[in-house]
């Protein structure tokens, strides 16, 4: 009996194994297959597993190893900086998502506060699922990359106070002044509490920790500082996620913060993997099999609701259409968080049984979905947008007036149109300043062009898939456009709009995957620079460099990759080179000595000296305190504390060496 949690535990790690294989291989997010894990050998699957208290222990601390690591992630500096938009878009966001579950939910007949308890649980979106897709598929620094990863950021820190508020929904005390009172009490008291733990005491555990060099101690100390805050915040009243949270905010203020995350996350891994095994198991089956119209029903109108929260809060940002859809499609599921949540929600007696079935049953579909709306969401955006001819709702809140098909009060000529204004975009807005070459910024997100406006920068507002905003740009009149946002799909749109409006345009695209070029060539593009590509170029130059290879063979092989874009770097392994590669200079070497204060040098030219002729090495170069003599000529004189570069045969270079020293030095070990 007393193996029996092991027994448990290889069944799910094994079961687990085989299912996320198969999950891998059709695209499936891993939460998805731990949730099928769990319903197959849960009680209301094959019965394996009755579900034991044990794996509801190991569940609860992947959750508190999971809201630990949001904590130390996020930082308190970071949350007292964070963007004002990014508090804006999660707060409206979560504010439509639950007013409008509240409104439906009263409609059809739930209690005030299970309604805005349910509210809560469909407002929140999964990180790891829309954060893995985004990456994936490199969007995760377009504009409803950004946008969508705000919003879910602003989601992981308001699941707190959600936690706090749901024993004052449950009125789990007759006192509803006193206990928010006490509530707010306990909570500043345990905020001070973290303020000082993170100046004071935390950073001399760490220390103290990672003084020893003993990595058991530091994960010890870790682990300790993670478990106590939410031990104390648990006696306090509060709940142990808070705790662990809190803790998190501790140790991101310190130095060891990335050490720490990285030791805890394999622990938060394989704890959460049993927590979402733990929910499947929780799924009645049977009950979605016996209305499962009514289930995909239920689902598809939270997606659909929360698609349009999504939306409507981007929108309100000022962002133009197509980003604030995207973010929608984006948001559309029930997070994991959620899942959390719901657990104080069945505590407090805010859900029943069949509504937690629904809740499962609909979440569960929801995150299943999603890889394959997101995946969608690009080709219903645009088929939304030619229904759509309203420029100010396309163009954004924030966007100016643009009279459609008419070219605006910009009047540049030969121009360049620059857009998107992250790193690339300001580095080229530079050159071309510094070139005195007419330029014109396009840029999507409202804060940025509002500060740079300021600043006298010349960008205006607009979605570059926008025809109107390409022709505000003057770009019928401009001679080059340089793309460098992060967005594949909006880039085509972008080079087969404006090549189109101009055919004469020189297009320049920047993509971060090589397969991205061929369609950029076919739709237009002139030029097309891979990020993945010339990252390895230019770590390539630095290492022949270091064989010494010529340089001008270098260059010529680099000219020669990037003219036949980049075909010979797929081939390079199977072809060969044209060049041969140096094993650095072989039966030579090079020395660096410190001319000491009375040694033979101090005083004499290298002439005087004659080391080539006489020794066989050659100084390449001295350096003299800040100076650096390169090529020196036979009149150099040599000082004392000088640094001189030699060159020349192992044995000769060993020999040369008692020159370097005081002669008093050198008489010593002659006589001895």
């Amino acid at each position: 009996m007393e193996f029996q949690i092991f027994e448990e535990i290889c069944i799910i790690i094994g079961l687990s194994i085989l299912i996320l294989s198969i999950c891998h291989k059709f695209e499936f997010p891993p939460i998805i297959g731990f949730f099928i894990t769990g319903m197959l050998i849960g009680p209301y699957g094959i019965g394996i597993i009755d579900g034991t208290q044990e794996l509801e222990i190991y569940s609860e601390i992947g959750i508190i190893f999971l809201l630990f690591t949001i904590g130390v992630e996020l930082s308190l500096k970071e949350l007292w900086e964070i963007k004002k938009s990014v508090l804006l878009g999660g707060a409206f966001q979560i504010l439509f998502s639950t007013i409008f579950v509240l409104f439906i939910c009263t409609q059809l007949g739930f209690e005030l506060s299970t309604s805005i308890f349910i509210g809560f649980l469909l407002s929140l979106s999964s990180t790891a699922i829309v954060l893995g897709i985004l990456q994936e598929k490199a969007e995760l620094y377009s504009p409803h990359g950004r946008t969508s990863l705000s919003m879910l950021i602003f989601q992981d820190i308001v699941v707190v106070p959600m936690i706090l508020i749901t024993p004052l929904l449950a009125g789990a005390s007759e006192d509803l002044t006193g206990s928010l009172l006490s509530l707010l009490l306990k909570g500043g008291a345990i905020i001070l509490l973290v303020l000082l733990s993170a100046r004071y005491l935390v950073p001399q555990l760490l220390y103290q920790a990672a003084k020893s060099h003993s990595r058991e101690t530091f994960l010890l100390t870790v682990l300790f500082i993670c478990l106590a805050t939410a031990t104390l915040t648990a006696a306090a009243g509060l709940s142990l996620a808070l705790g662990a949270f809190l803790a998190g905010l501790i140790i991101s203020e310190s130095e060891y913060s990335h050490q720490a995350l990285g030791n805890i996350i394999p622990f938060r891994d394989i704890f959460l993997s049993f927590f979402f095994v733990s929910i499947g198991m929780l799924l009645d089956i049977r009950y979605l099999l016996s209305e499962p119209f009514n289930i995909f029903l239920i689902a598809g109108g939270v997606i659909l609701l929360k698609t349009f929260s999504g939306t409507f809060a981007t929108l309100l940002l000022g962002y133009p259409l197509r980003t604030t859809l995207l973010t929608g499609f984006a948001l559309s599921q029930v997070g994991e968080f959620s899942f959390v949540l719901s657990k104080f929600g069945m505590q407090y007696g805010l859900l029943n049984t069949g509504i937690y079935q629904v809740f499962l049953a609909v979440s569960v579909i929801s995150m299943g979905a999603a890889p394959f709306i997101l995946n969608f969401s690009p080709k219903a955006v645009d088929f939304l947008l030619k229904k759509t001819s309203n420029p100010k709702l396309l163009g954004g809140l924030s966007s100016t007036s643009l009279p459609t098909g008419i070219e605006e009060e910009n009047q540049l000529e030969a121009h360049l149109i620059i857009l998107g204004f992250g790193f690339n975009g300001r580095t080229v807005a530079r050159v071309a300043k510094a070139a005195k070459i007419p330029y014109i910024v396009l840029e999507m997100n409202p804060e940025v062009v509002s500060c740079e406006k300021k600043k006298g920068e010349s960008i205006i507002y607009g979605d570059g898939t926008f025809l109107p905003v390409l022709e505000h740009a003057g770009v019928k009149r401009a001679r080059v456009l340089v793309i460098g946002i992060s967005d594949p799909v909006a880039t085509r749109k972008i080079v087969e709009l404006a090549k189109r409006l101009n055919p004469r345009l020189y297009i320049i695209a920047r993509t971060r995957f090589l397969q991205e070029m061929d369609p950029l060539y076919k739709l237009g593009a002139d030029e097309v620079i891979p990020e993945e590509y010339e990252t390895s170029v230019e770590i390539f130059v630095r290492l022949l460099n270091r064989y010494m290879v010529p340089k001008n063979e270098i260059e010529a092989f680099v000219s020669e990759i990037r003219a036949d874009g980049y075909e010979m770097l797929r081939e390079l392994s199977a072809n060969g080179s044209n060049f041969k590669l140096i094993d650095e200079l072989p039966g030579m070497d090079i020395h660096v000595l410190k001319t000491k204060s009375g040694s033979p040098l101090e005083g004499r030219t290298l002439a005087d000296m004659d080391l080539r002729k006489e020794h066989g090495v050659t100084v390449l170069a001295i350096r003299r305190g800040k100076e650096i003599i390169h090529n020196p000529e036979g009149n150099t004189l040599i000082r004392a504390e000088d640094v001189c570069v030699l060159f020349g045969e192992p044995h000769y270079l060993y020999n040369v060496r008692e020159y370097f020293e005081p002669k008093n030095e050198l008489e010593q070990k002659k006589k001895s």
